[in-house]
């Protein structure tokens, strides 16, 4: 994280922008590697424990425009081939280097829908900017060319300037097909199917739509009227929503074909099934999942506590188990709701931690504590079935396990105690069971998930799959890659049946 204040940052940025654009020569290869990578310019680690507002700024227009021009614009495309979506990266940012944001704006448009929400939560490092060949010069992934945050350059100019484009939508098909869930997948696939000019429904069991994306990610990384506006889009394309509809309950999934009439259906109903430890004392009052506490906070608002409809549990010290995104977000939620003391209990070091680096760098500069190699044996309850305690072992890293990392030992006799009143448990989610429970047709594989082909395509004519639901917890550009691969295998299914019906007329 820079030292430097924003002010400072924005001045510098501009300084050597006007440098650069007022040479006669082009900038060559070795002078893009000399630009440094530009800092994103933060609100205060003080102020922003006592509010839900955005922490990462965004960068400045001369930001922008330094960044995107330290990328070499390589013959060998890497970052598109490791983007789920195969956005045109170097192409959109050329556009950005040139200052022509618009033209940025309508190149990412021409694949995702989504770019104020993956520039701001997708883990570029481990995706598009891994193989950045900047990157790989400096020694440093860090370092390489910061796509994610351009990303959301663009779309958040997009949105200031209100010249947002409606992707063109072809004529009406007649035919119709159900999405079953708002979060990222289900967003890709209305897209790409209603551009086709197929009718979608999206159906939503939430009052509100955005899928993972409302219920667990908080406002201070993806505020909600991002959101919205990324899902207006797709109401102006014509894309019809019905909330509070369980598929499943509300209506059976194979009703939405033999009674309903739609042609296909996509299942993106996420994971949303909390996983707990087993450990004595999970049943306490005071012990959440971290899928429970943050859907309270963020999707029914209970941080508001004089208008919210849903309390929220008042908390002093607070232990978080797990070292993921989630875990990150409880931990930095339980701060923003009052909590004297936050601790993460993890129970590798925090070089294993799957958590993204900027959210934990985050996590500490709002003072929480980080307990690695340290995991949860029992949760101790005192007056009233309340948390009083948890009772930790302390681990050293083995042999590596299936997932490569080091597995964690538990070293004998290391029992420490931990005082705590609320423990949130963040160790993963499984998939969502309601909907292979209700429609035996589906295969799926021994922890839940949807079984699927190449195509996204499940074991029953005509629905698809993709998500969480398939790959299990998984990231919001993960999802939306399925996504695209379904809405083409439906895209393309719709237009065979289409032919087929003209011909036969």
């Amino acid at each position: 994280m820079s030292n430097l204040s924003n002010e400072e940052i924005q001045a510098k940025a501009i300084e050597l922008l006007e440098e650069i654009v007022t040479r006669e020569e082009p900038i060559k290869p070795r002078d893009r590697m000399k630009i440094p990578p530009q800092a994103m310019p933060h609100q205060n680690e003080f102020a922003r424990r006592n509010n839900l507002d955005e922490v990462a700024l965004g960068l400045t227009m001369e930001q922008a425009r330094l960044e995107a021009m330290r990328c070499l614009q390589c013959v060998k495309k890497t970052c598109v081939n490791d983007c789920p979506v195969f956005i045109d990266i170097p192409g959109f940012i050329q556009y950005i280097a040139d200052g022509d944001m618009q033209g940025a704006a309508d190149e990412i448009k021409k694949v995702s829908l989504l770019p104020s929400i993956c520039g701001r939560v997708c883990p570029q490092e481990t995706q598009c900017q891994q193989n950045c060949t900047v990157g790989k010069a400096l020694k440093d992934v860090d370092k390489g060319v910061a796509i994610g945050r351009l990303e959301r350059f663009v779309a958040d100019w997009e949105r200031a300037t209100g010249n947002i484009k409606i992707p063109e939508v072809k004529p009406e098909t007649g035919k119709k097909v159900a999405v079953i869930g708002s979060g990222p997948a289900g967003l890709v696939v209305a897209a790409d199917v209603r551009r086709e000019g197929h009718h979608v429904t999206i159906f939503e069991a939430f009052h509100k739509l955005g899928g993972v994306m409302r219920y667990g990610i908080p406002e201070f990384r993806l505020p909600n009227d991002i959101i919205d506006q990324e899902i207006s889009t797709l109401e102006k394309m014509g894309v019809e929503f019905k909330t509070n509809f369980v598929v499943g309950r509300t209506r059976k999934l194979m009703d939405l074909i033999k009674k309903d009439g739609y042609d296909a259906i996509f299942v993106g109903t996420g994971a949303g099934l909390p996983m707990f430890m087993g450990i004595d004392g999970e049943n306490l009052v005071g012990v959440f999942s971290a899928n429970e506490y943050l859907t309270r906070a963020n999707l029914m608002r209970a941080f508001d506590r004089e208008h919210a409809d849903t309390p929220i549990y008042q908390s002093k010290n607070v232990a978080v188990l797990g070292g993921g995104n989630v875990a990150m977000d409880a931990a930095r939620m339980a701060v923003r709701l009052g909590a004297d003391n936050v601790y993460v209990v993890y129970r590798r070091t925090e070089k294993e931690m799957p958590a993204r680096v900027e959210e934990v760098a985050h996590a500490k500069e709002e003072g929480i504590e980080f307990h690695f190699l340290r995991n949860a044996k029992r949760i101790i309850g005192g007056e009233n079935g309340r948390v009083k305690a948890m009772e930790c072992l302390k681990y050293e890293l083995g042999e590596p396990d299936d997932s490569g990392r080091r597995r964690p030992v538990v070293i004998p006799g290391s029992e420490f105690t931990l005082d705590v009143d609320t423990v949130i448990v963040s160790i993963g989610n499984g998939s969502n069971p309601l909907i292979s429970q209700t429609t035996p047709e589906l295969e799926v594989n021994r922890w839940g998930n949807i079984i699927v082909d190449d195509n996204q395509k499940t074991s029953v004519d005509k629905i698809y799959a993709g998500g969480d639901i398939v790959l299990g917890a998984a990231t919001v550009i993960l999802a939306m890659g399925e996504g695209r691969k379904a809405a083409a295998a439906i895209n393309k299914m719709l237009s065979d049946e289409f032919a087929a019906e003209a011909k036969n007329n």
